[in-house]
């Protein structure tokens, strides 16, 4: 079963609709390429593009709009590559031209990277492991994720295998709750790799569809707990060879560039296969989705565009880019 772009709630609610939701989310982000002379206005966001502007694109217009893309978190080797390719329109293009050459650039770029995550039924259960460092909106997002599946008819349960923090086994709980989504816990300090596993056994007993599993946060510099994230994969595989059959890295893209660095500590320790890329309502960095993309071409699975559970949307490479740049698509 594909994980399709199909909330219930964006057909009903056309301010929710992807990239209305997506514009909304991404205008700090927006305002740093698009929209340099606007000032924010948080509380209003209009939901249709601005008007083409048909100024030249003169040399000011080029260097600001470079600059702009290194403060957006673009990356400053990117944003070079995307306005090298972006300048063959010449020196007498308009500016709504340069942003329409700039969508396709970014779209080239991005396209690749829009995979929905497809839940293989013949597993039971289709076991996915969220990883990423402390205050990534990590355990948030693993409740975001099972009220998602859920929504789809999947029956799913979460394991509470962040047992370095009895407050995160808490989190989950009480996000649980409110979907009745069975959790399985153990004491705090327990061990993490035993939690999985008898949470993959409890799912299999159970006839259960997914099992996520929500890890303590973690650095490179912490080695005994990316030891620890090592185990927990071993385990898994013991309850199921082929297993964990998903690892979500969560990123919290308000940290910009230092997500790269992330990216490739996780796939050192454990092998990432998707990315979670939350928060982006609340930075102007957004950028980075860019950046991710172009140096390591993994799937982008979900962003997280706010605190409401149907504020965690399947990535879709289009509508993010006509939202960054002001373009509905």
């Amino acid at each position: 079963m594909s994980v399709k772009n199909n909330d219930p709630q964006q057909s009903t609610e056309p301010q929710k609709g992807l990239w209305g939701r997506l514009r909304i989310a991404l205008q700090r982000t927006r305002q740093e390429i698009a929209e340099p002379d606007q000032e924010p206005a948080p509380s209003s966001v209009p939901l249709t593009p601005a008007p083409p502007d048909e100024r030249p694109a003169d040399e000011d217009f080029w260097q600001g709009l470079e600059t702009r893309l290194i403060r957006a978190d673009v990356g400053v080797d990117l944003a070079s590559h995307l306005l090298q390719r972006t300048r063959r329109l010449g020196q007498n293009a308009k500016r709504h031209a340069v942003l329409q050459a700039l969508h396709k650039e970014m779209l080239r770029i991005l396209a690749p990277c829009e995979s929905p995550l497809v839940i293989d039924t013949s597993h039971k259960p289709f076991v996915v492991l969220a990883v990423g460092v402390n205050g990534a909106g990590k355990t948030t997002t693993v409740g975001k994720l099972a009220w998602f599946w859920q929504q789809k008819g999947m029956q799913v349960a979460i394991a509470a295998a962040d047992t370095f923090r009895a407050a995160a086994i808490q989190q989950l709980q009480l996000l649980a709750q409110r979907h009745n989504t069975p959790v399985i816990a153990q004491q705090s300090g327990a061990d993490a790799a035993a939690v999985v596993f008898d949470a993959i056994k409890w799912a299999q007993a159970h006839k259960t569809d997914v099992v996520l599993a929500d890890t303590a946060g973690r650095l490179a510099t912490q080695s005994q707990l990316m030891a620890e994230l090592s185990k927990v994969v071993r385990v898994i595989r013991k309850a199921d060879a082929t297993a964990p059959h998903e690892v979500l890295l969560v990123l919290d893209a308000g940290i910009g560039q230092n997500a790269i660095q992330q990216v490739e500590q996780f796939q050192q320790a454990v092998g990432v296969t998707g990315l979670v890329i939350t928060k982006l309502d609340g930075t102007a960095k957004g950028g980075v989705v860019l950046s991710l993309a172009n140096r390591f071409g993994l799937p982008i699975r979900f962003l997280g565009l706010g605190e409401q559970d149907d504020d965690l949307r399947p990535f879709a490479a289009d509508a993010f880019v006509s939202a960054l740049l002001d373009r509905e698509s």
